[in-house]
């Protein structure tokens, strides 16, 4: 696993937060726009001509596979590359994950890129958002990885404005039992069941540390 410390203090956070952020937002309009268009055939081709003359160009300079986890000295974590809450991640809704004691929640939308039947959220997408908004409930501190999750999908999750949250409903030594729901503005369209485990490096005591 990529844990990186970076040597920047929280005005050169901001700064890249404020160069990437954007990108990633015009990339994710850009996802949405390709679903959704019905421009004629040229101008498809000169898009298409201007994406990958972009993308050339963001490839004059770039890291090695993925993204990782950086973390600042301060303690300031940037999972940016995150598929469900990465800053630079287009693919990323992304969600904003709100803590209050042990529960966490998420208010967002979903829009024509993450559908699965017409009109609605794919299940695996529902089961993506509640892996993580239960991960993000099970520990405030200490990074706990997925051991089990069991969904029971209630009725079919439509696409736009939606609700995840999770509390933690148990602890029993390095495993934290937490339950969440996603909802839409008529109810719970899924219930959720997380065991989540504490990874060997990260407990008291553990010499073994993440690379």
């Amino acid at each position: 696993m990529r844990f990186t410390a970076e040597d920047i203090d929280g005005h050169e956070v901001a700064r890249r937060e404020a160069l990437y952020g954007p990108l990633a937002e015009a990339v994710r309009e850009l996802v949405d726009a390709t679903i959704r268009t019905e421009v004629d055939a040229a101008a498809v081709q000169e898009v298409e001509a201007t994406v990958r003359a972009a993308t050339a160009r963001l490839r004059d300079r770039q890291i090695d596979g993925a993204f990782g986890v950086r973390y600042t000295e301060d303690g300031r974590i940037m999972p940016w590359g995150n598929v469900v809450i990465g800053l630079r991640n287009p693919i990323a809704p992304p969600l904003t994950v709100h803590r209050e004691r042990d529960r966490c929640w998420s208010e967002f939308t979903l829009g024509a890129a993450y559908e699965g039947p017409p009109g609605h959220v794919h299940g695996g997408i529902c089961a993506l958002v509640l892996d993580h908004v239960l991960g993000s409930a099970s520990s405030p501190e200490k990074p706990n990885f997925t051991g089990t999750l069991t969904l029971r999908y209630r009725r079919a999750t439509p696409l736009g404005p939606l609700r995840a949250e999770a509390r933690i409903d148990r602890v029993d030594g390095v495993k934290t039992y937490v339950v969440g729901a996603l909802s839409d503005s008529d109810g719970v369209t899924v219930e959720a069941e997380g065991v989540f485990i504490l990874p060997v490096w990260a407990r008291e005591g553990s010499t073994t540390t993440p690379t």
